[in-house]
């Protein structure tokens, strides 16, 4: 065997091997796959492998994550005993992002009062929530394996600290499709100008087919970038320039019946449908007065506001999730936009008037029981000063991985509870520990998986969203 020979024998692929023996059955085989209704609309709806409390989702996230122990976690002890050293017990064999040494702890400066009848614990930053405890399923106990931001960012959404994993938008897209085949099924918005830690591995798709990745859109200036058809190129144009390329695109799915060819198609034609539905879909002029008023929400302006009611506009119109990443919660206290005083009261009224009106937005509008809605960060901060700021007149906290606070409601979670408990200090979860990995399994199991069952075989093994970990936490669970 010549070196050209062997070249051609190493370059030859299972497929080629498959097309050239045994009569060609294993690519007539891919062809009759490639035919299938499921491959040529990757994105139609299925009905849930269980009986799901939940249809849609939208997932809140916290970009840098906020200061749990002055929003939720009420900690007494704590401030009884601000400024004293931190107990070396509690900071043996520990990493933390800024601080070294023995740093003083910090007690919360906020008002916290018990709210609605079941007596959630929360602060005077969130006044719009506290008027809904009673929806809410606030676990105290959740922890994660990384204290970085991009990897536990990526840990939080992807199952994995580096990227390449796909992200829970793509896994629940991928095992449901979506209900309104002129949008996107996993649709992004991000607000306060800045991308997540992860980037666009945090709501990509990884190795399962591109049609599974988020689509960012915005509610400033065109709602996807190049949605509009080029200066010369109308309406009837750009259908048959369409035309056209899904003609050359069978003809490379017919030869080779690669997944991502058929995806490119899928991903045309959306293209070409979302000209007409996204704009429809995202102007909130089309919101009466009294709407936009509760949101805080301006019809042309770009925050979180507005993307909570967009949030609302479209599950409303059947996209199955939605993602939303709002930057500016890393309260480390080098400035005094991160303290947990006054930087806190700002960055929350930002927040808490406009998720309090989702929530009774969806509420109104019976959308509440199928919509689960998730609000959090990707860690914690810590009960003590962070580091670098010690000495100053800010007060900021470290990030903490050990015990930290989320929130769902909606969607199947048992409403009105308050789940786990950290210790009387803050520094680690006391009882009913929460895992990333379970956080992900019980949503799964909301919107009718089972998490270790929604898998995609990729290079030789089967992926799943929550790795080998996870399991289902029943006490969230109505």
């Amino acid at each position: 065997m010549n070196h050209f020979q062997l070249a051609e024998l190493q370059q030859a692929t299972r497929r080629h091997f498959l097309q050239t023996s045994g009569l060609g059955l294993g690519a007539l085989a891919l062809q009759t796959l490639s035919a299938s209704p499921a491959a040529a609309n990757p994105l139609a709806p299925k009905a849930a492998p269980r009986n799901a409390k939940a249809k849609n989702v939208i997932y809140l996230h916290m970009t840098g994550s906020p200061p749990h122990l002055d929003l939720f976690d009420y900690k007494p002890e704590l401030v009884k005993h601000d400024g004293q050293d931190c107990p070396q017990a509690f900071l043996e064999g520990k990493r933390f992002a800024f601080t070294s040494g023995t740093p003083k702890l910090l007690g919360t400066r906020r008002q916290f009062q018990q709210c609605g009848e079941s007596g959630i614990w929360m602060s005077d930053a969130i006044p719009h929530l506290q008027g809904l405890a009673d929806e809410l399923c606030v676990v105290k106990s959740m922890y994660t394996d990384q204290f970085n931001h991009a990897p536990a960012e990526l840990l939080v959404f992807t199952g994995s600290p580096r990227p390449g994993r796909p992200s829970f938008g793509s896994w629940v897209t991928y095992g449901l499709g979506t209900e309104n085949q002129d949008l996107p099924g996993f649709v992004v918005l991000i607000s306060s100008g800045v991308q997540p830690n992860g980037g666009k591995n945090s709501f990509g798709s990884g190795f399962l087919p591109s049609v599974y990745q988020g689509v960012q859109c915005r509610s400033k200036g065109d709602p996807v970038l190049y949605v509009s058809d080029p200066p010369g190129m109308d309406r009837s144009l750009r259908r048959l320039t369409l035309d056209t390329l899904h003609e050359l695109n069978q003809i490379q799915a017919d030869s080779n019946g690669h997944p991502e060819t058929l995806t490119r198609m899928a991903q045309y034609e959306l293209a070409f449908r979302m000209q007409t539905s996204v704009p429809d879909v995202m102007d909130l002029n089309r919101e009466p007065q009294h709407v936009l008023d509760a949101y805080g929400a301006e019809p042309g302006g770009s925050s979180l506001a507005n993307n909570c009611l967009l949030a609302r506009r479209l599950v409303e119109s059947g996209v199955r999730f939605v993602q939303l990443f709002d930057w500016g919660w890393d309260f480390h206290g080098t400035n005094p936009a991160e303290d947990i005083r006054d930087g806190l009261t700002k960055k929350c009224a930002t927040m808490d008037k406009p998720v309090a009106a989702l929530i009774q937005d969806l509420k109104e509008r019976g959308l509440l029981d199928e919509t689960l809605i998730v609000w959090g960060g990707e860690f914690g901060r810590t009960p003590f000063r962070e580091g670098r700021t010690a000495k100053g007149d800010v007060l900021g906290r470290d990030h903490f991985p050990d015990c930290y606070t989320m929130w769902m409601a909606g969607g199947g979670v048992r409403p009105g509870t308050s789940y786990g408990e950290s210790d009387e200090l803050g520094f680690s979860v006391a009882a009913d520990a929460v895992h990333v990995h379970d956080l992900q399994a019980t949503l799964l199991h909301l919107l009718g998986f089972d998490h270790q069952q929604l898998t995609y075989r990729f290079q030789g093994r089967d992926y799943r969203l929550t790795d080998v970990h996870g399991h289902v936490v029943q006490g969230l669970l109505a």
